[in-house]
């Protein structure tokens, strides 16, 4: 059996309705539900939460799904405050140990001193922003794509824990040109790409 927590980091706030990430929430749990051998708990950030309890989960956790839109760039505020207190929660219980280094060699081994070696995570998140804007040569995001650029400190953040990247997926131009049912229907291929019955293989690593 995998353990798998569902984390939506979607919020309303101003013009956003916090739709379709909690569209991806859902879905991804009826996902794991129709099939065997998953065990499945789920935080919403809209929803108020027990910190010491988010924590539990980190550490329950054999794989954790975060589900997040892009604001401004960055993760929104909500998730980011939930982050901020939950990890920080954790130092000592579970989740990381300190940042790695000694006093007898203090620029060595910084970010090596978390305690998830055993759990791995994946991403989705949703942009305004179109794939060609991180494809096409001379668009905004100079060729860089979603997780080497703007969700590069997210992916350090999860590697400071000691967790591992399975592949992410990216969902663009979400406000302008949406076609949910198509969205969905790739994100299913996805996770049945990642998630075969066989359990997760180390070939679905983002190396």
């Amino acid at each position: 059996m995998k353990n798998i927590l569902i984390i939506n980091g979607g919020q309303e706030f101003a013009h956003s309705g916090g739709l379709f990430n909690r569209t991806l929430f859902t879905f991804t749990q009826d996902f794991f539900k129709s099939r065997e051998g998953f065990n499945i708990k789920n935080t919403d950030i809209n929803v108020n939460y027990d910190i010491p309890m988010e924590v539990e989960k980190f550490v329950w956790a054999d794989i954790i799904i975060y589900h997040t839109p892009i604001w401004w760039f960055q993760l929104p505020h909500g998730f980011k405050k939930y982050l901020d207190e939950v990890l920080t929660a954790g130092h000592q219980k579970g989740l990381y140990l300190h940042d790695g280094r000694s006093s007898k060699n203090p620029d060595i081994n910084y970010g090596k001193g978390g305690l998830l070696h055993n759990t791995q995570y994946m991403v989705t998140s949703s942009w305004n922003a179109p794939k060609a804007a991180f494809t096409m040569e001379g668009e905004f995001f100079q060729q860089k794509s979603v997780d080497e650029g703007p969700l590069f400190g997210f992916h350090k953040m999860n590697e400071f824990m000691g967790m591992q990247a399975l592949q992410s997926m990216h969902f663009h131009d979400v406000e302008k040109n949406a076609n949910i049912k198509s969205d969905l229907a790739r994100y299913q291929a996805h996770l049945e790409n990642i998630f075969a019955p066989t359990a997760v293989e180390d070939d679905q690593l983002v190396h």
